[in-house]
């Protein structure tokens, strides 16, 4: 890092239930119990270290708070950690949109980055037209019944159509007949309360490039991740499980780290991640998910604009990897925000 980093004053922005508690309760509580607000900690923790001013402020579904925030701290930069407003995922671009009308600059993704990556659908759409190749899909809408075209064969997969975090997916997603389809859509539409994205599932590996910058893009080493204690029959499938239950992760030996690939194939994935990024706006940081079919091809699978950034996880240990441990990572990223 930097010898000199200027100090800022950081306005951290989080949902008002992941505000993190004093350090010395943090000390006492086991992994399980700082799981849900571990990002928030992590980040608040880090940049109090680097000597920033760092005030934390929760929202949930009042505007009047970062308002006031802004004109009593008056923040060199939104360091933002939100992923929803009034329980809303679709909600968050407006977060930014505030931001910018009131001249404050945020760190990660702007608005319009952030509306084209969570639209699962859309997104392909856009890459398909700069011929990015992505599963072959079609979306069901809220209230409708699935008609699955004919170009679409199983097995496949159903996923809600605009969240993000595998919410919703387990291996019941995978579904073999049309009568699976039509229960795993109505499931989405009914619990998720939204439409369904159903796609052909492409067996092989999950891939993750996380991606740093604005217009000058650093990729990462590619991540995979890894299940080393599947079930027989049991697809590789990055499940709501997979991703956020620890006792399930220690139990299925989940691991995410570098992906054994050729210079050929790391450096292919790393090329097109960078397009992916710009074709989509993106902006900040974000992680790219793709999985590579048993037969080479790559497919597009999703674009996350702000991932989980906690230390651990798989955005900072690869950027540590490409030689910018977690204090770079964290100076950068509130510099991109900063000089966008």
């Amino acid at each position: 890092m930097d010898t000199y980093v200027r100090k800022r004053r950081v306005l951290l922005l989080v949902h008002e239930d992941l505000v993190p508690p004093a350090p010395e309760r943090i000390e006492q509580m086991s992994d399980d119990d700082v799981a849900p607000f571990k990002t928030e900690y992590h980040v608040e923790t880090e940049l109090r270290a680097l000597g920033h001013d760092v005030r934390v402020l929760g929202l949930y579904d009042e505007l009047r708070p970062l308002r006031a925030a802004i004109e009593e701290f008056r923040p060199h930069v939104a360091f933002n950690l939100l992923e929803e407003f009034r329980e809303e995922t679709a909600y968050d671009y407006y977060i930014v949109n505030y931001l910018e009308l009131h001249h404050t600059p945020f760190t990660g993704c702007s608005a319009p980055g952030l509306f084209l990556a969570r639209d699962k659908a859309l997104s392909k759409k856009i890459l398909a037209y700069h011929r990015i190749r992505a599963p072959k899909f079609f979306v069901v809408p809220r209230g409708r019944k699935p008609r699955r075209p004919n170009r679409l064969s199983f097995p496949l997969i159903v996923k809600c159509q605009t969240e993000e975090a595998s919410l919703g997916i387990s291996q019941a997603s995978v579904v073999e007949d049309d009568a699976q389809l039509a229960e795993r859509v109505a499931y989405v539409h009914d619990e998720l309360k939204a439409s369904a994205i159903v796609e052909e599932f492409v067996p092989g590996r999950e891939l993750y490039l996380g991606i740093v910058g604005n217009q000058r893009l650093t990729p990462f080493p590619v991540w995979e991740l890894r299940i080393e204690k599947r079930q027989p029959g049991e697809r590789m499938v990055a499940t709501e499980q997979v991703k956020w239950d620890l006792d399930y992760q220690r139990e299925r030996g989940v691991e995410h780290g570098p992906a054994e690939l050729d210079e050929e194939t790391a450096a292919r994935i790393q090329r097109v991640g960078k397009q992916i990024y710009r074709r989509l706006g993106l902006s900040g940081y974000a992680r790219i998910d793709f999985r590579l079919h048993d037969d080479g091809r790559l497919f597009f699978l999703e674009a996350n604009p702000n991932p989980e950034i906690s230390a651990d996880e798989e955005f900072a240990t690869a950027a540590d990897a490409a030689g910018l441990p977690y204090p770079d990572l964290l100076e950068k990223i509130l510099r991109l925000g900063i000089n966008r």
